[in-house]
């Protein structure tokens, strides 16, 4: 098996490997930077190592590659017979990442 990571960002965990892409919760940097994630458990191919609640001495590097918005998404209420409705809609702002590492500190 090989060796993988739980990381935890914009309250939401990820299981990633090296070169894994991810679309998360926007991250507060630039494109082209490298950002260290909270890594929560760690695999490395014979054990599994849990954090209470992150592991020391396993760090996770990744590089933002974009910053964008996800999709549209909708939520919409209605009362029967009144003639109410209400649409309203939001677009959540995304960064793209590369898992660049996960290697001991």
């Amino acid at each position: 098996m090989d060796k993988y990571a739980i990381i935890q960002t914009g309250g939401k965990q990820y299981r990633v490997q090296e070169g894994t892409l991810l679309d998360v919760e926007r991250l507060p940097v630039e494109e082209g930077s490298r950002v260290q994630l909270e890594v929560l458990a760690v695999h490395d191919g014979k054990e599994l190592k849990l954090g209470t609640p992150v592991v020391n001495g396993i760090r996770v590097e990744a590089e933002v590659l974009a910053h964008f918005r996800g999709k549209k998404l909708f939520a919409f209420k209605k009362k029967r017979r009144k003639g109410y409705k209400r649409k309203v809609g939001h677009r959540q702002e995304l960064s793209r990442i590369r898992v660049a590492s996960i290697q001991a500190a």
